[in-house]
C-alpha cells in the first residue's frame, strides 16, 4: 500500500476544538499525534496554530466527533489523492465549507471551515 500523508494545520479556534478535530482524525488515520498531544495555548494574545500529519492511505473506523463550540479553520496539504481522501472523511464527520484551494504539480492545498454536522450523535 502506498504512503499518502496529509499535513493539517488548525488555527483561529479554541484549543479544545482543535483537540476534537485532531482526535477525530487520529481515530480515522495513523498520525504523528498521540492522545497525549493536547493542543496548548502558550500565549494570551498571539494566535495559536496546531499541526498534525495523518497517513490517509488506510482508513480506520471513524466515530462521530464531539460537538465543536465554534467553527474551526483547517488547512491541509498533500497529494491530490490524499487531499481528496481527507476531504471525503471531513465531509462525513463535519459540515465543511471551502474557503480556498490551490493546486501545484504534485500537491494540493485545501483551506476549509469545519462545523458541527447535524445528526452526528
Amino acid at each position: 500500500m502506498r504512503e499518502e500523508s496529509v499535513s493539517v494545520e488548525i488555527g483561529g479556534c479554541h484549543q479544545d476544538d482543535a483537540r476534537i478535530v485532531f482526535d477525530t482524525l487520529r481515530a480515522c488515520y495513523a498520525s504523528d499525534r498521540t492522545a497525549a498531544d493536547v493542543p496548548q495555548r502558550l500565549h494570551e494574545t498571539r494566535p495559536a496554530v496546531w499541526l498534525g500529519t495523518f497517513e490517509v492511505a488506510e482508513t480506520h473506523t471513524c466515530p462521530p466527533p464531539a460537538d465543536l463550540s465554534a467553527t474551526v479553520e483547517a488547512d491541509a496539504q498533500g497529494g491530490y489523492w490524499a487531499i481528496d481522501r481527507l476531504r471525503t472523511t471531513l465531509d462525513s464527520l463535519f459540515t465543511v465549507r471551502d474557503l480556498t484551494t490551490s493546486s501545484g504539480d504534485q500537491e494540493r492545498e485545501l483551506h476549509v471551515l469545519l462545523g458541527n454536522k447535524l445528526g452526528n450523535k
